[in-house]
């Protein structure tokens, strides 16, 4: 599956932004999709997770209840609204398509990764 992230950019402390991640390839509604991040000098994280159908999220502790992972199925969409945003949400995020249909915060049960966008935070 291909996957087309957007919708990073500078947004200062406190502020939102939404990604989006544009799924093409394979059938989109058969499969978990998430969201993970880097920072330089890091290594990748798990942010969000969402099932094939929306039903069930997952999210790390560090951003419950600021951000939140949805999906359309119809338009082979995945999305991630970020609120109160902080200095350390400053990193490149990802979004992947998983091997199978329910959530995961393992990177290893992705096969599809999208080429990121950037997140910056100004304090």
């Amino acid at each position: 599956v291909q996957l087309q992230a957007s919708g990073g950019g500078l947004v200062q402390a406190g502020g939102s932004l939404r990604l989006s991640c544009a799924a093409s390839g394979r059938t989109f509604s058969r499969y978990a999709m998430g969201w993970f991040r880097q920072a330089p000098g890091k290594e990748r994280e798990f942010v969000a997770t969402i099932n094939w159908s929306g039903g069930s999220t997952y999210y790390a502790d560090f951003v419950k209840g600021r951000f939140t992972i949805s999906r359309d199925n119809a338009k082979n969409m995945v999305y991630l609204q970020m609120n109160s945003l902080k200095p350390e949400d400053m990193a490149v995020y990802y979004c992947a398509a998983g091997r199978t249909a329910g959530t995961s915060w393992n990177l290893a049960d992705y096969d599809s990764w999208g080429q990121g966008t950037q997140v910056t935070v100004s304090s």
